[in-house]
């Protein structure tokens, strides 16, 4: 019985690897070069920073700039899903920016001689920006950059309504716009508003939903409040045909 089970466990291992390809083999590997190729480079200079304690001649703005590129990359994956390996990268490439953000700050303050006066975030001095002499500035500012980015990527779609409330504000009429397309974005709205507090998404997210509702409803009360402009303009329309 025990033969007959570990033969037949040996069977389907032995099947599973003679499903993999070349082909298969050669994406895992490329999949691997993708998520940790790119920090590779920066392990030297870590190395490099540690053993001299010396992070002058280490540009930090290298990493605020991989920091950004790689959280806007983070941000994109939620409107749109793209290869996991990627997704991954972007994650490890944080860590990793944050590794040496980390350690060059330590660096830094140990080899001053005079205590500088702290420069921190919340201080909001420009000159000192992305220069702070702690390392939970730069956690609060990428927390808040990601915050922000997650918004304002909601709330672009959230504004959807807004030019046809203004086109319907200076005309003084809905005449031409189509009540069905406002009423389905409406439902639309209201789902999707519903479907986020449910699911305890991101409070942004819920915002946005509730801001896109009071604009679907704004646009349906111009209907009844423009409701003798648009008649009177639907009839100079049919008499001028």
């Amino acid at each position: 019985m025990r033969r007959s089970l570990a033969q037949k466990l040996y069977k389907r291992m032995n099947d599973n690897y003679e499903q993999w390809t070349i082909k298969d083999v050669t994406s895992f590997v490329a999949s691997l070069i993708i998520i940790f190729g790119g920090i590779i480079p920066y392990i030297p200079q870590y190395r490099e920073i540690k053993r001299k304690r010396d992070a002058e001649g280490f540009s930090l703005y290298v990493c605020l700039t991989l920091l950004i590129a790689n959280t806007l990359r983070i941000l994109f994956w939620f409107g749109k899903h793209y290869e996991t390996p990627l997704l991954i990268q972007s994650i490890i490439m944080i860590v990793t920016m944050f590794t040496i953000i980390k350690l060059s700050v330590n660096v830094h303050n140990r080899s001053q001689i005079i205590k500088l006066k702290e420069r921190v975030f919340t201080d909001l001095d420009t000159r000192f920006f992305w220069k702070w002499t702690d390392f939970q500035s730069y956690l609060d500012f990428m927390l808040l950059f990601a915050v922000v980015g997650g918004f304002l990527a909601v709330l672009i779609e959230a504004m959807l309504g807004i030019p046809q409330f203004l086109r319907n504000f200076y005309n003084k009429s809905t005449t031409g716009m189509s009540i069905s397309m406002v009423s389905m974005w409406t439902l639309g709205d209201i789902f999707k508003t519903c479907y986020f507090i449910i699911r305890e998404a991101p409070i942004q997210f819920k915002v946005c939903g509730v801001l896109q509702i009071i604009i679907d409803i704004a646009i349906l009360t111009q209907v009844y409040i423009y409701q003798k402009n648009t008649l009177m303009h639907s009839q100079d329309i049919t008499r001028a045909d």
